[in-house]
């Protein structure tokens, strides 16, 4: 019987980066904060450096990097500051996302169709790292061809649109990211989802989505842990994610 593999859970710990960012100094901590999530069972951790370090800081990629034992995985617009820096730390994943520096969170995936090329050539240059690397990904099935043609090897769902539609119709609101992780499959992309996953609709998503490998979540998490504890809440995540209970 073949073993069930259940999704990875890694933990972005920009939130706590905010949090110290408000009043300066150094609490929380965000590399202890890292340290801690991987000790209460995260396989890893994300971060989202932005030109302006409103929460993670470059040095703070620094330092993670250097200490963290799990999976890194480093998101991010691919200016050249940006790829320097993955040159620099050569990262397990960077996950490429199309958002301007003054957005306050990624709001959509990449246009495959119009950005094939600087996909293709800014990949070819992060894959000379070493890397994994993941696009952020709009459900749309259309997309996979020119996504898999960029050279990538996973594709990051933004699940922006299923966590809203959850509610109202869970089998609805996941219908269209079926079908894109059935493309990506078939053409053999990776899968990764990301961006507005909780502890009310992740289980579904795992269980409905069989090729789901990894998902990348901070702000509700961190949310959570301050009514349950961040150890508690990493292990709520991690039964959500269970696809063999």
């Amino acid at each position: 019987m073949a073993e069930i593999t259940s999704p990875k859970l890694s933990v972005n710990v920009n939130k706590i980066a905010t949090l110290r960012n408000a009043r300066g100094g150094n609490n929380p901590n965000v590399l202890q904060v890292a340290l801690d999530c991987e000790r209460f069972g995260a396989q890893g951790i994300t971060v989202h450096p932005r030109p302006d370090e409103r929460h993670i800081r470059y040095t703070d990629v620094l330092e993670l990097s250097a200490n963290i034992s799990t999976e890194f995985n480093i998101e991010g617009y691919p200016s050249e500051d940006f790829l320097q820096l993955i040159e620099k730390v050569k990262p397990h994943q960077v996950t490429l996302v199309p958002d301007p520096p003054h957005v306050l969170t990624s709001n959509a995936g990449w246009d495959t169709l119009q950005h094939q090329s600087f996909l293709e050539l800014t990949i070819q240059r992060i894959k000379q790292t070493g890397a994994r690397v993941s696009i952020f990904l709009d459900p749309n099935p259309l997309l996979i061809a020119s996504a898999k043609a960029t050279g990538t090897d996973r594709i990051e769902l933004y699940t922006e649109a299923y966590a809203s539609g959850y509610h109202h119709d869970p089998a609805q609101a996941i219908a269209p990211y079926l079908a894109t992780a059935k493309a990506a499959a078939e053409a053999g992309l990776g899968v990764n989802a990301g961006h507005d996953l909780d502890l009310h609709n992740l289980a579904y998503l795992s269980q409905q989505m069989a090729g789901l490998q990894e998902v990348s979540i901070g702000h509700a998490l961190v949310c959570d842990a301050l009514y349950y504890g961040l150890q508690n809440t990493i292990q709520l995540y991690l039964r959500a994610l269970n696809r063999s209970k």
